[in-house]
């Protein structure tokens, strides 16, 4: 009987012991490991502020797991956790289960890093992660510009207001009181009341477009009743604790504006662009941090042309210097402008790329220096698809007739839309400031409700799930009456994004 017994323990810890092997046989089998990536063996990954993602892939033939440290794991996740292996020495292999999708969200604390181990059989390797935090200097009270874009909801431009800028016989300046510039372009004159029923909405954030050329005199000085006006119209948002944006508008952009990237032009006009901000900045010196400057709206080049100039034009360089010079001539007048939020932008304030002979505006884009960090964000403007967004049909001078309108906004319309947001997405990372949409809209209501909504409740999300936000071009809004005109749409954008 004890006999028996010894040969039955023998038999259960033999088959325990083929069993075990069995159930590594994978594990073993494993001849090698890596973890690249974009194919290029990895050690390091480096992150700066913004939530972000990048893919590893696994090379190895065993069985594999990925593990995160647990006091980790709410900033740094990875997904899947374990795959099967393919032939490591295969170099053509591909399976899908065989990458690691890495995410780091936001960080607005200090630097942080962890790490990733990727273990397949005898086989390890360990991925050093770090993140960036959001550098702020002592006596810093002011929110940054991450913690800014955090906390926006969906904004709404006051348009065709004070950057009302009408030319031609018809329009004497001379004549010309604050209210008719400010009316000319068709809205009437702002009023508390509106700006209460457009916040009460959900849009937390209004951008309020200022022309100030024609309102300066010889010496480059900004009337006084014109600069009280803007200052009222800011108060009126500032009042509903919304947050808001004044930038320099018409000024750039149109043919025949004065303002241009031109470097022959550049010592002259940053003269006058210099003293419009530097009288802005003081008026406002003493306002807290719900009120953002932006730099200029969709500056072109001595040929106003919409196409992006070629790679290395001076263009670009222009661009640059005036946008530090903005940063330089803000933050030298002191008060809370020291930490105030700024905007900057691209040429045309784009982030498409026309084709391969016109040159990359986020590429071309470079980021100011400035005396204290995390107070600087990127600002695009998207109607894309251009054809969905606007009306494009009329006659050609030979008098035939075109119409290159997208009626139906379908696959190829979102795709579009995402090659946009994610372009200025990675340059934004590359860049390490934080990014909104200060434009965007399917603005052409001759387009069906239907498509417009499905157009509403797309970009929306998407700009959801990019951490990022936007401000609708006018519209949806009768100033005149005091009436929603396009309920379905806000509805949309307030359901997808969700607010």
């Amino acid at each position: 009987m004890k006999t028996r017994k010894i040969f039955g323990l023998m038999f259960i810890a033999l088959a325990a012991i083929f069993t075990s092997c069995s159930d590594n046989d994978s594990v073993v089998a494993a001849t090698g490991l890596d973890v690249t990536k974009d194919n290029e063996s990895v050690t390091q990954l480096d992150f700066n502020q913004a939530e972000a993602q990048v893919m590893l892939g696994v090379n190895t033939n065993g069985e594999w797991t990925a593990t995160v440290p647990e006091a980790d794991t709410a900033w740094l996740k990875i997904t899947p956790h374990a795959g099967p292996g393919w032939q490591y020495a295969d170099s053509t292999a591909t399976n899908t289960n065989n990458y690691i999708k890495v995410t780091v969200t936001g960080n607005d604390g200090e630097q942080r890093s962890s790490a990733i181990t990727v273990t397949a059989g005898n086989y390890s390797k360990v991925i050093t992660v770090n993140q960036k935090g959001i550098a702020r200097d002592p006596g810093d009270s002011f929110m940054s510009a991450w913690q800014l874009r955090d906390s926006l909801h969906m904004g709404y431009n006051l348009g065709n207001t004070l950057e009302s800028n009408p030319t031609g016989d018809w329009w004497d300046p001379s004549t010309k009181t604050v209210s008719d510039w400010e009316t000319a372009w068709g809205q009437p004159v702002t009023t508390q009341a509106m700006i209460d029923s457009i916040v009460a909405k959900g849009f937390n954030i209004i951008r309020i477009p200022v022309t100030w050329g024609p309102h300066l005199d010889a010496n480059n000085n900004i009337d006084e009743a014109w600069m009280n006006r803007v200052e009222e119209v800011v108060n009126y948002v500032l009042k509903d604790n919304a947050y808001c944006i004044i930038n320099v508008m018409h000024d750039t952009g149109a043919s025949g504006a004065w303002l241009y990237a031109d470097m022959d032009k550049y010592p002259e006009q940053t003269v006058k662009y210099q003293a419009i901000w530097r009288q802005i900045a003081n008026r406002f010196k003493d306002y807290g941090d719900h009120l953002i400057f932006e730099s200029f709206n969709e500056i072109l080049d001595k040929n106003y042309s919409w196409s992006a100039p070629a790679p290395g034009s001076d263009a670009y360089t222009a661009i640059n210097k005036l946008q530090q010079d903005f940063v330089n001539t803000v933050r030298a007048t002191g008060g809370n402008n020291e930490y105030r939020n700024l905007a900057i932008t691209t040429y045309a304030a784009t982030g498409n790329k026309n084709n391969s002979n016109n040159g990359d505006p986020l590429a071309e884009l470079q980021l100011p220096t400035d005396v204290h960090p995390s107070h600087i964000y990127l600002t695009i403007h998207s109607y894309d698809p251009y054809n969905f967004c606007n009306y494009n049909a009329g006659k050609n001078a030979d008098g035939k007739e075109y119409d290159y309108n997208i009626y139906v906004w379908d696959s190829q319309c979102e795709e579009d839309v995402s090659t946009v947001i994610n372009r200025v997405d990675a340059r934004a990372a590359q860049l390490g400031i934080p990014y909104i949409f200060g434009e965007f809209g399917a603005i052409d209501n001759k387009k069906s409700m239907d498509e417009r909504v499905k157009y509403a409740n797309y970009v929306a999300s998407q700009f959801k799930d990019h951490h990022t936000t936007g401000l609708w071009w006018m519209g949806l809004f009768d100033r005149n009456t005091m009436t929603w005109t396009e309920p379905r749409i806000v509805n949309a954008l307030k359901t997808s994004f969700g607010f």
